[in-house]
C-alpha cells in the first residue's frame, strides 16, 4: 500500500520549529512519509519542494504572525503551478478570528497549540489519498 507523503514547512522568519518537528515525527510514526523543509522557507521554496517531492499534502506552521500572508501565498503559488490539487493545512499560533479567512483562502484545516497530534493524523487519513 502506498504511503501518504506529507511536506511539513516553516515559512517566513519564524525560528521556532519544535512543534513542527513534533508533528513531523508523529506523522512519520503514524506511517506517513514525511518531508521536513526546515526553518526560514519562502512560500516559493515550500511549493517547489512539494512539487519536486510529489507530496500528497502540505502542512505549514507559523508562530510569528505572518500566517495571513504566507498561508494564502502558498495556495496562490500552487494554483499558478497547476498543483492546487495538493491540500494545505496549517498550524501554529493562529487567532480564532483568522481561521475562517484562511479557510476561505483555501487552507483545508487549522490545528492550533494543544490540538492532539492524533487529530492531525486522523484528518490526513480522512482527507488525503496517496499519490
Amino acid at each position: 500500500m502506498e504511503k501518504i507523503k506529507v511536506l511539513i514547512g516553516k515559512p517566513g522568519l519564524d525560528g521556532h520549529d519544535r512543534g513542527a518537528k513534533v508533528v513531523a515525527r508523529a506523522l512519520r510514526d503514524a506511517g506517513f512519509e514525511v518531508v521536513y523543509t526546515g526553518l526560514h522557507q519562502t512560500p516559493e521554496q515550500i511549493v517547489a519542494t512539494a512539487i519536486q517531492e510529489d507530496v500528497d499534502v502540505i502542512g505549514v506552521s507559523s508562530l510569528a504572525g505572518a500566517h495571513m500572508y504566507l498561508f494564502p501565498r502558498i495556495i496562490e503559488l500552487l494554483r499558478e503551478q497547476g498543483a492546487d490539487d495538493i491540500p494545505v493545512f496549517g498550524g501554529g499560533i493562529i487567532p480564532e478570528e483568522d481561521v475562517a479567512e484562511l479557510k476561505k483562502a483555501g487552507i483545508k484545516a487549522i490545528f492550533t497549540p494543544g490540538t492532539p497530534v492524533q487529530e492531525t493524523v486522523d484528518w490526513i487519513k480522512e482527507n488525503v489519498k496517496p499519490g
